[in-house]
């Protein structure tokens, strides 16, 4: 690289400054300092970058080209320079995947959550299925992920942190339509052509599967909603039965008046969410920070459903 950032910055002052004498002084340089470093930048890049009137200063057109990515280089290098003053100052990121069918209810508590804990600590969001989420988290492209345990993996450390029950939801009709009991009631007990299930890909859907002991090749069972609001509001019109995590269970009711939510017998159905990072992950703290973070808020919004 023949250029420096200094006479990028160079540029760019003449070019907003249309004026050699100013751009100096915005620049904190001598008028001669900065005029040499404009040459070498003309010299570099092969032809004059401003035209010199009498009273202005113009840019070419190889100086329009230059300045645009002059900008994009220098922008690059500010946030560069950001990065590394926050990061010697103890300011960290951090990249958290989350299933679609906790993102909704668990995020707002634990972002303020870990506001409240740590403000130099940035986070970023990536909602995805479990499948992509592990990939991602393979790869490097989040630091940890909140998954429904167990994901499987020697590479991968697991960390349980709260239970998710599973509750029938369904329109009021419906339920009082059950052959069984509630205390009685468990999901293996719910017919196939009862059940509408989120769209296959989902490790929900699978969840649901296996505690109701049914197999994904039934034609009976609806597989083709895309989130647990749409399914909240399908049921709730009479068109099914579902299972809705206790994670859920609150959020949904309040936004769907007609649906009603009934608890299964003991042992009740569950899943165990975790918080999933790679092995090879330095021991650092915020692991065990944003864990405690997720379990508390966790535990609050499913205890909630329990009173």
């Amino acid at each position: 690289m023949n250029f420096t950032l200094r006479q990028l910055q160079y540029l760019r002052a003449v070019a907003e400054q249309r004026n050699f004498g100013r751009a100096a002084q915005v620049c904190h340089v001598s008028q001669p300092a900065l005029s040499v470093q404009i040459k070498a930048l003309e010299q570099t890049m092969g032809g004059p970058l401003f035209e010199r009137q009498a009273r202005d200063i113009l840019l070419t057109p190889l100086g329009r080209d230059v300045l645009e990515h002059a900008r994009g280089v220098l922008g690059a290098a500010d946030r560069l320079d950001r990065f590394a003053r926050d990061h010697s100052g103890g300011h960290r990121s951090l990249s958290i995947g989350v299933i679609p069918t906790v993102a909704p209810y668990l995020l707002p508590g634990v972002l303020a959550g870990l506001r409240a804990a740590d403000v130099s600590l940035r986070v970023q969001i990536r909602e995805a299925r479990t499948e992509r989420l592990l990939s991602m988290l393979r790869r490097g492209e989040i630091d940890a992920a909140v998954l429904a345990l167990p994901v499987g993996g020697s590479e991968l450390e697991e960390l349980p942190l709260f239970e998710d029950r599973f509750l029938l939801a369904g329109s009021e009709a419906r339920l009082s339509r059950l052959s069984v009991s509630p205390e009685a009631l468990r999901p293996i007990d719910l017919g196939s052509a009862q059940l509408m299930l989120l769209e296959d890909g989902h490790c929900l859907t699978d969840q649901a599967l296996e505690v109701c002991g049914q197999d994904r090749t039934s034609a009976q069972i609806n597989m083709g909603a895309s989130s647990l609001a749409t399914l909240s509001r399908l049921v709730a019109e009479g068109f099914g039965l579902t299972l809705m995590p206790e994670i859920a269970a609150q959020s949904e009711s309040d936004a769907v008046p007609g649906l009603r939510l009934l608890r299964f017998g003991a042992p009740q159905p569950a899943r165990t969410v975790g918080l999933v990072r790679r092995a090879s992950t330095a021991n650092e703290d915020w692991f065990e920070k944003l864990a405690q973070v997720i379990r508390q808020v966790g535990e609050d919004i499913v205890g909630g459903t329990r009173i």
